[in-house]
């Protein structure tokens, strides 16, 4: 079976009830639509988790791309004792304001090998994946592809445009796919059900908003089932 799930934000322990509910074995696979990190006590246990993973494959997030970068500066700080510079600093400061004081306090209490290990799991996530799961066609992605064109290849267009920018979900993006997405939490949508996953136009958003007391949604591919962990 393929399942999809995004917007873990540290929330281990529904992640690790999720994969007993969905009986999830070596034959599955899974799509993790980014926002690993922030907000949650378990970040840093969930990433090592997910890294040992080899049927897992993680997308990219903003707040895993934020991480990656701030914490290659903090290991610097550990590792050479090099300070960074004040911008990074302050982008350091806000971070923890905005979830990730315990991302930090976790990965430096990691040995120097298990920090790298971390990093280079952040460094290796995807920006988009696409597959087809029988006659259906998906395009994965964290939140969407800004200033998107048909005419430009997936492969040209930079990171931050499939983190920055939410899916247009009244309008199908491109024709024959269905754009699967997290980033924007379904309760903020416009006639979504709560809790629930929500079917766009050629779209669906299945980041229910787990990281705030909200379930952990994911979606099999292969039927279509919805799964809901609350707590």
């Amino acid at each position: 079976m393929i399942y999809v799930v995004s917007d873990l934000h540290g929330s281990n322990k529904k992640f690790q009830k999720l994969l007993k509910e969905i009986n999830f074995a070596d034959k599955d696979i899974m799509y993790v639509l980014g926002d690993i990190v922030d907000y949650g006590e378990e970040s840093i246990e969930l990433l090592c988790d997910l890294s040992m993973r080899f049927n897992i494959i993680p997308i990219v997030g903003d707040h895993d791309y934020r991480a990656v970068r701030l914490l290659r500066e903090l290991n610097r700080m550990i590792e050479d004792g090099v300070r960074p510079e004040p911008d990074v600093i302050s982008e350091m400061a806000a971070w923890m304001e905005d979830g990730g004081d315990k991302v930090m306090e976790s990965f430096k209490a990691l040995d120097s090998d298990m920090r790298e290990g971390v990093l280079e799991y952040l460094e290796d996530m995807s920006l988009y994946e696409e597959l087809e799961v029988g006659k259906e066609k998906y395009l994965l992605v964290h939140a969407g592809i800004a200033q998107f064109d048909p005419d430009t290849p997936l492969e040209d267009y930079m990171p931050e445009d499939f983190i920055s920018e939410p899916i247009d979900l009244k309008n199908e993006l491109i024709d024959g796919v269905t754009v699967i997405a997290g980033h924007v939490p379904t309760y903020l949508i416009e006639g979504a059900d709560h809790g629930k996953i929500f079917y766009g136009e050629g779209s669906i958003i299945i980041d229910c908003g787990a990281a705030f007391g909200e379930p952990l949604a994911c979606l099999c591919l292969d039927n279509g089932k919805e799964y809901y962990i609350n707590d």
